[in-house]
């Protein structure tokens, strides 16, 4: 346990977003991807995810960063769309409520929580223990923490809003991670995929990779940081996380040109260099590859739950 405390400890917590959403009609969203953390509480119908797994009314669904998985809504008679097409109708489909009661609708709705949780404020952490989406059942502290966190963000100009989201979105991450142990989920991931936090020459080479996403970062660069030879930095990176580190760095940099696609000001061509791509053309490419969707879309939506 004093592992996972000392994890815990090490984590920097962002609060995104919470919505409640009325499903206008059913849909099913193909290779639904996000870069935070996703909860939605299955207030009133059913998702299906995954594999055709389900997720019941009355729990929640986690959906760790970077994770890809098929969304399916009220699925009987559904209208099956790729994710580009649905941010590209999205309205059509969802409907936001601002009630902080959520009082009763007929219809099927759900309330989403964004959230990251990043390690030495580089690696995600949910997605470093390379785990599926899942349901939590029977977790009224969590819902009750949601419940509180979507009626700050709705009611403003309140006394000491901020300060009640950044702790209840940290108790978030604290109550999934109180989940995963005492269910004994995952545990062989969590076994392999926590260790590798304690060697201080992989945390060196995290936070020179965040720090220089526009520079070089070569593996003789890493090499350096780490003081491993060049011929072994990437055997040794992949040993502790399970990736080569040069997907990692472009996990990294694509990660942060969404960040700058939501919150700046710059053109698709400044961004791509911000994150160390020279060529404009080849980001773009990289970009949608990755994301399934072009850059300049991106920056037309901030996540899922905006409407």
């Amino acid at each position: 346990m004093e592992n996972y405390n000392k994890i815990i400890e090490s984590l920097t917590v962002r609060y995104i977003k919470s919505r409640h959403l009325r499903i206008l009609k059913p849909l099913v969203i193909e290779n639904f991807f996000d870069v935070e953390n996703t909860l939605i509480y299955l207030k009133k119908g059913d998702i299906r995810y995954g594999d055709n797994q389900v997720a019941k009314e009355g729990s929640i669904l986690f959906i760790p960063a970077g994770r890809m998985t098929n969304l399916s809504y009220n699925a009987q008679n559904s209208e099956q769309i790729t994710f580009d097409q649905f941010k590209d109708n999205k309205e059509a489909f969802f409907e936001l409520s601002r009630d902080p009661a959520l009082k009763g609708m007929k219809e099927p709705n759900y309330l989403y929580l964004n959230f990251e949780a990043k390690i030495f404020e580089s690696v995600n952490f949910f997605s470093s223990l390379d785990i599926p989406p899942f349901v939590i059942t029977n977790c009224q502290v969590l819902l009750d923490i949601m419940f509180d966190t979507f009626k700050e963000e709705v009611t403003k100009d309140t006394a000491g809003r901020e300060r009640v989201i950044k702790n209840n979105t940290e108790r978030v991450v604290i109550e999934i991670l109180r989940y995963i142990l005492s269910n004994k989920l995952f545990v062989e991931q969590l076994a392999t995929n926590t260790t590798y936090f304690k060697d201080p020459r992989l945390v060196s080479i995290f936070g020179y990779i965040k720090a220089n996403l526009a520079g070089d970062l070569s593996n003789k660069a890493l090499a350096q940081i780490a003081q491993v030879s060049e011929d072994y930095v990437g055997q040794y990176f992949k040993m502790l996380t399970g990736i080569n580190p040069q997907d990692y760095i472009e996990y990294q940099r694509m990660e942060e040109a969404v960040n700058l696609l939501r919150t700046s000001k710059l053109s698709i061509r400044e961004i791509g260099q911000e994150v160390g791509y020279k060529g404009t053309a080849y980001f773009c490419r990289r970009f949608k590859m990755m994301f399934g969707i072009p850059a300049g879309k991106m920056r037309r939506r901030e996540s899922l739950m905006d409407v």
